[in-house]
């Protein structure tokens, strides 16, 4: 699934289209993607309006338009917008096409995990208002995260860092990221991490995310070499820090890559968890 900076670059796709009047709305009413949606109200409501913005929050995307209407885009496992000719022909898997002029802005979705979501008002839907603070947001703070860890004290910390209601826009790769670049191996339990543990998740969290929106956000471009990113998924990987073969193992449902020479398990897995 897209994450963070992956749904920042790919938001971009549609933004020829912004300024412009969309001319026709194509799109398939019993499609998954559009469950709670009222289809026919979006086709009549976007048809004639002018796109005006767009923005992104955690793993969604927002596009907004005259007429009060907001538009949003979460891409789910196989998601995916582009930017076609005006004359193009959606095919079965293009769930939704915003006609232009000169343009066409297409969602597609084969497999259909993603969604699409329509509101009208003067305000902000409650759907896009209600995301979490942006981890680069001055929200996102130390005790913040402290507070959140201590709640799920029996989790492990890789499961804990794809929890969207405190870390918004983080998944499997940004949280291997992180742990590494941390020092804090993925199966401690969020209940036994150190207080210098929990300074240095919330500063490489910060760090992780600002790096990868530079880097991959706008341009696309490959992650330095300096990056576990570049090793997790190699066959006899090793970790760039330290050179030890990096492990791979399901932790929290999640494939999770780590460096035993980097990042260790304490013993009993910290400090005894209270309560």
């Amino acid at each position: 699934m897209p994450e963070l900076a992956e749904v920042e670059f790919i938001r971009k796709s549609w933004n020829p289209g912004l300024g412009h009047r969309v001319e026709g709305v194509l799109l398939h009413p019993s499609a998954k993607v559009f469950r709670d949606t009222d289809t026919a109200r979006l086709k009549d409501t976007v048809t004639g309006a002018t796109l005006l913005s767009s923005a992104t929050a955690a793993k969604q995307m927002l596009f907004r338009l005259s007429k009060d209407a907001y538009l949003g885009i979460h891409l789910g496992m196989t998601g995916e917008l582009t930017l076609e000719a005006a004359d193009f022909k959606p095919g079965k898997h293009d769930h939704l096409v915003l006609q232009q002029k000169d343009h066409a802005l297409v969602f597609s979705d084969p497999r259909m995990f993603g969604r699409v979501q329509f509101y009208v008002g003067p305000q902000e839907p409650e759907w896009w208002t209600s995301i979490a603070p942006a981890i680069l947001s001055a929200k996102f703070t130390v005790s913040a995260v402290a507070d959140f860890l201590s709640r799920r004290k029996r989790t492990p910390i890789k499961a804990v860092l794809l929890m969207q209601e405190r870390f918004p826009g983080v998944g499997n790769w940004m949280a291997d990221e992180i742990l590494w670049r941390a020092e804090i191996h993925p199966k401690q339990l969020a209940g036994t991490l150190r207080e210098k543990q929990v300074h240095a998740l919330h500063k490489e969290c910060r760090w992780v995310c600002r790096q990868a929106l530079k880097i991959v956000g706008e341009k696309f471009d490959d992650l330095p070499k300096t990056w576990l990113f570049s090793h997790r998924w190699e066959d006899g990987g090793r970790c760039p820090k330290t050179g030890v073969l990096l492990k791979r193992e399901e932790i929290g449902g999640r494939t999770t890559c780590w460096s035993p020479g980097r990042q260790k398990l304490p013993v009993d897995g910290g400090r005894k968890v209270k309560g």
